[in-house]
């Protein structure tokens, strides 16, 4: 017997992880611990194992059962530890010595080397043009920015770095960091051509503002939002956007009307929310709909999520040049008129200037 740390990417699809599972208990293995995290092309499941077969065996009956790139590596028994219990020690540690941020994140993501760097090293790495899928040129490198010009670089030989991860680090990043005020996700948001919107939560008493705001909007518009034209806002819609366990959704107004909808939408995908904007056609072009975006981004990063995702039609130009803007990556679906914007959240937050 022998315990092993495997990862394996799988596509995200019902009855995975259950195949999975079935190929290491017919080697003999006993699953001792387990996780799954987003990635950029699809789920890491993550198994600690105690399991007799040989790797390559191991590897082979993963490889048949659906799984990618399967990295294995010997672990130990003190890699059982309870996942939470450890993280919140580390995090107790790193408030008492937040000058040990480095040993500290290479812990939290069992690092083989992380030290700080400075300027020009400091910057991220795997920065995308459009179209391009989100790969880091190392995986085995993660760069966490800590400040303008300062970041702490993590080597991981055996193991490439996940966004989930990325995610986790700059959590702890930010518990180092002096107290900030918290980012308020309702107010006055004066945009840069001096016009003023009041960014407030959704709630069932804007349903009549809404409907309003979809009557104005162009077929174009709509289209862009829903994929359809159809002026109508269906009730359930409505209700679903504002039912806080499903997602968070904010109304932009401006003289007595609601001008914009932007809505952070929880999916089953562990990890993962979505991303959807409306915004009236006189008010597109204006900054609007990335203000409003960046709440969205801020809210997900505070609800743990690790990446965020948008999907969008070809020719929704507009939004495609914001989602740039935001560091998303763009990649075609299989349908041709369909594509889909990704944003790894984790990385985004550690990027906040401190």
């Amino acid at each position: 017997m022998g315990f092993f740390r495997i990862r394996t990417t799988v596509d995200e699809r019902p009855g995975r992880l259950a195949s999975l599972t079935s190929a290491l208990a017919d080697r003999g293995g006993n699953i001792l611990g387990l996780s799954v995290q987003p990635d950029t092309d699809g789920t890491v499941d993550e198994f600690v194992t105690e399991i007799p077969a040989s790797p390559e065996a191991v590897r082979e009956a993963l490889e048949a059962a659906g799984g990618r790139r399967v990295r294995i590596v010997p672990a130990t028994a003190h890699e059982l530890t309870d996942e939470p219990t450890r993280t919140l020690l580390l995090a107790a540690r790193l408030r008492s010595a937040p000058w040990r941020l480095p040993e500290i994140l290479g812990e939290l993501l069992r690092a083989d080397d992380a030290r700080w760097v400075y300027g020009a090293a400091a910057a991220r790495p795997g920065d995308r043009n459009e179209g391009e899928t989100p790969e880091l040129p190392d995986p085995t490198l993660l760069v966490v920015p800590v400040a303008p010009r300062r970041s702490i670089r993590l080597r991981r030989a055996g193991l490439p770095f996940t966004l989930t991860e990325a995610a986790r680090a700059a959590a702890m990043v930010r518990l180092a960091q002096p107290p900030a005020e918290p980012s308020a996700a309702e107010g006055p948001v004066r945009l840069a051509d001096g016009a003023e919107v009041q960014v407030k939560p959704l709630t069932p008493l804007y349903r009549e503002a809404l409907r309003d705001l979809h009557e104005r909007c162009s077929p174009e518009t709509r289209r862009f939002r829903y994929f359809t034209s159809n002026p109508n806002l269906p009730p359930r819609m409505l209700d679903r956007l504002c039912d806080r366990a499903r997602g968070q959704s904010l109304v932009a107004g401006h003289d007595g009307q609601v001008v914009a909808l932007a809505s952070l939408l929880f999916t089953a995908d562990p990890g993962i929310a979505e991303i959807a904007l409306l915004v009236e056609d006189r008010w597109q072009g204006r900054g609007l709909g990335g203000t409003l975006a960046r709440m969205l981004l801020t809210q997900a990063r505070d609800l743990g999520f690790a990446e965020v995702r948008v999907t969008l039609l070809f020719d929704n130009m507009r939004l495609r040049r914001l989602l740039s803007s935001l560091g998303a990556s763009l990649t075609h679906t299989e349908d041709p008129g369909v594509m889909e914007g990704r944003i790894a959240v984790g990385v985004m937050a550690a990027a906040s200037p401190s």
